[in-house]
């Protein structure tokens, strides 16, 4: 099935379920004008892409099935950061909203920084900041991502991350702002939902931490690049990465652990900001 083929499928679906291209689109998190190119065939869907359409149009789980993998024939997707910028950061951020409400399972492995979802106002304006937007920008890509921690929440969604001890070590912000992230992660280590990991410097490891990705559902892998996201899709590919996130899990701290090493670190942030 080419692009055409997958489009004209896509479009008979909705027609199916009487649904109108307007309220898919706003549904899916895409202009109408990007849903009617796909429909078309004049435009290339991710697999993303095709998930939110079929979730959007209510499919069953079979038929999403079916359709994503001719999505997937594409091994690896690349968007360019301009891309995503010209689209705006706050569009993006409503974009991935969208996927974590439909995920059951995520899993996030961190190597560089405290990951998006766990994030307090402070550490999200500082990690924001270096991208050169206004303030009023910059504040609204924030609400944008605080609102998107509110899955943290949902019980029916199983939540994994792993940090390793370098992101604590890395001053992205104050010492003191940097302890009120750490009793956030914490707090939210005791959601029953949500597995916080630290993998500490002393832990003898059988892997190398390349870079950041997000797991969800075990069927897309994203990879932030400096200059691209990168998605993941094809089951073989993923695997891998399955594999990889739980290489680390396993020499990870986890629970009170977890906890007792963090509550050390942040006294020593405190100290330091006291003293500084």
């Amino acid at each position: 099935m080419n692009n055409g083929e997958l489009g004209a499928a896509l479009r008979a679906l909705r027609k199916a379920s009487e649904r109108e291209a307007k309220a898919v689109a706003r549904s899916a998190v895409m202009s109408v004008s990007k849903l009617s190119k796909i429909e078309t065939g004049k435009l290339s869907p991710s697999a993303a892409d095709v998930e939110r359409i079929l979730t959007a149009i209510g499919v069953s789980d079979e038929v999403k099935v079916e359709y994503l993998e001719q999505a997937r024939a594409e091994v690896t997707e690349a968007t360019a950061w301009r891309l995503i910028q010209r689209m705006g950061l706050h569009r993006a951020q409503e974009q991935v909203r969208a996927l974590e409400a439909q995920m059951t399972r995520l899993k996030v492995f961190q190597p560089a920084l405290i990951p998006g979802l766990l994030q307090t106002p402070e550490y999200i304006h500082a990690i924001l900041s270096r991208h050169g937007l206004t303030e009023d920008v910059l504040n609204k890509i924030t609400r944008s991502r605080l609102e998107r921690q509110r899955v943290l929440y949902d019980v029916n969604k199983d939540q994994q991350f792993v940090i390793t001890e370098g992101v604590f070590r890395w001053r992205i912000v104050s010492p003191g702002r940097m302890a009120e992230q750490v009793d956030r992660l914490i707090s939210l280590s005791r959601l029953s939902n949500v597995d916080v990991a630290v993998v500490p410097f002393s832990a003898q490891q059988g892997d190398i931490a390349n870079h950041a990705f997000v797991m969800r559902d075990e069927r897309t892998v994203t990879v932030e690049a400096v200059r691209a996201e990168i998605v993941v899709t094809d089951p073989r590919d993923v695997a891998e990465y399955v594999e990889k996130f739980e290489r680390f899990s396993a020499v990870a701290l986890h629970g009170d652990d977890m906890r007792a090493m963090l509550e050390e670190l942040r006294n020593e942030l405190v100290r330091e900001q006291e003293n500084g």
